[in-house]
This record gives structure tokens, C-alpha cells and sequence, in this order.
């Protein structure tokens, strides 16, 4: 059975890039995936939905999310506030 998300990515190295995959069928836990990819500045090569590449307008948008994700969590780090507050004063979903 192929799975329902698939990430394909590259971890960097001093001399080569390791190339791997994650797979799950929880969309969630495919968005918390891609946010810990973007925030260790891995190489995100292709994102696939039941093995078929994600449309450029899909694949653009679940970026968008796990970026605001990674954004509003750094947010609340900082300021030392909670998700409630951070999205009400900066409007990034928590």
C-alpha cells in the first residue's frame, strides 16, 4: 500500500548530501515533518501525495503552513507568551 504522504529530502554533509525519505498517512503529521525539516535547513526535494508529486499550488501551501508553524512557535520562545496570545498580536497559526 503506498503511503498517503511522502517527503523526500537531503540532509547536508561536509563532503555529499544524504538523501531520505519519510512517509505517513497523517497529514498533520506530515506539516510537523516539513516544519522540522525547514527549521534545520534541510533540502526539501519533493513532497508526494499517494506517489504522485504534490501540485506546485499545494506543495507551495503546505510550505506556507509548516513555515508559519515554525514562525509562531519561535514566537512564543522568545516572548516567552503563549500560542493564544501570539496569534492574536502576530496572527501565525500555532
Amino acid at each position: 500500500m503506498i503511503p498517503k504522504y511522502t517527503i523526500e529530502y537531503t540532509t547536508p554533509f561536509r563532503r555529499a548530501a544524504a538523501a531520505h525519505h519519510y512517509s505517513t498517512d497523517d497529514p498533520v503529521a506530515c506539516e510537523e515533518f516539513v516544519e522540522d525539516l525547514l527549521e534545520r535547513g534541510y533540502g526539501i526535494q519533493a513532497i508526494k501525495h499517494e506517489g504522485i508529486d504534490l501540485p506546485r499550488q499545494d506543495f507551495d501551501k503546505l510550505i506556507k503552513t509548516a513555515a508559519g508553524m515554525t514562525a509562531a512557535r519561535r514566537i512564543c520562545v522568545s516572548l516567552k507568551i503563549k500560542p493564544d496570545e501570539e496569534r492574536f498580536r502576530f496572527g501565525f497559526a500555532a
